[in-house]
């Protein structure tokens, strides 16, 4: 079975106290829930990662997004999440002053700097490609 196509944003912002990353807490499913991630979904049939990167940002934080570089993942089909999906994982910025809010999948947002981004319990499949985030960004 080919594995399902979802797409993970690492939304960072700079400002006075360095670089930061945007973390969202799942609600849903109940075994993921309480579990920090980043923000995205699955890609709809017909619909690049990036056009679902764009739409999931929308939906999930209420803010639009600049895209930068793919973060190179360990396989051609993405980072693993379990057997069933593969993630692609993309740099973003958030394009103008709005604050993004969890209106859909998450109950808060944080901003975890970069030097201590393990503050947060973060899910296990998004552990290595938050940490080839943060390599990336150093």
């Amino acid at each position: 079975m080919t594995p399902i196509q979802v797409v993970g944003v690492a939304i960072i912002r700079t400002g006075d106290a360095g670089s930061e990353l945007l973390a969202a807490r799942r609600i849903e499913p109940p075994e993921l829930a309480g579990g920090w991630e980043l923000p995205g979904g699955k890609v709809d049939p017909g619909e690049s990662v990036q056009q679902t990167a764009h739409r999931e940002i929308d939906e999930e934080l209420g803010v639009a997004i600049s895209l930068g570089d793919e973060i190179p993942p360990p396989h051609d089909s993405g980072w693993p999440l379990g057997d069933a999906y593969r993630m692609r994982v993309f740099l973003a910025h958030i394009v103008d002053d709005a604050e993004p809010q969890p209106l859909q999948q998450h109950d808060s947002l944080q901003w975890v700097s970069l030097a201590d981004w393990r503050t947060v319990d973060w899910l296990p499949g998004d552990l290595d490609p938050v940490q080839a985030v943060v390599e990336y960004l150093r």
